[in-house]
């Protein structure tokens, strides 16, 4: 095994570990930057797997413009998730 296959494995892990912490975060903006981090991750490995116009793609659309429009979602929205259920709407009140 040579030194590129070692370092593919160590990406293939932080991706893995970068995908679960960006679910389990209660902070939106931290899981919206895990997100971010799994798609940065994944251009990274798209460029050691020798595909650089895909690598940049990724880079661009994935971990950029993706997390861009969420972080921008999150601060028009409330940034941490309750464990209270929401109350009914105005619709149901009628």
């Amino acid at each position: 095994m040579n030194c590129i296959a070692c370092i593919e494995y160590v990406i293939i892990g932080l991706m893995i570990i970068s995908a679960i912490l960006a679910v389990e975060w209660r902070d939106l903006l931290a899981a919206a930057v895990g997100m971010a981090a799994v798609s940065l991750f994944a251009s990274i490995l798209f460029f050691f797997l020798q595909a650089p116009d895909v690598a940049m793609t990724e880079a661009a659309i994935g971990a950029a413009l993706s997390g861009a429009v969420f972080i921008f979602a999150i601060k028009r929205t409330y940034r941490y998730e309750t464990e209270e259920e929401e109350k009914p709407g105005w619709w149901v009140r009628w």
